[in-house]
């Protein structure tokens, strides 16, 4: 289990990394609405990261 937990916050830390590496990248039409974008994405990651905790809990509470 422990294996997983490091695996799934391997994907998670690699998906931010890449997603803020995309932000600083030179293209005129994504520039304009990077901070939008990124608000959105960041929202999302939170969201998953709740839903993974919340679905970490309830892992290890049924066992």
């Amino acid at each position: 289990m422990s294996f997983a937990m490091v695996l799934v916050i391997l994907i998670l830390l690699s998906s931010l990394i890449g997603t803020l590496v995309l932000t600083g990248k030179k293209d005129d039409n994504y520039k304009t609405s990077a901070k939008q974008n990124t608000l959105r994405l960041t929202a999302i990651y939170l969201f998953l990261i709740i839903c993974s905790l919340a679905g970490l809990a309830w892992y290890i509470n049924s066992n």
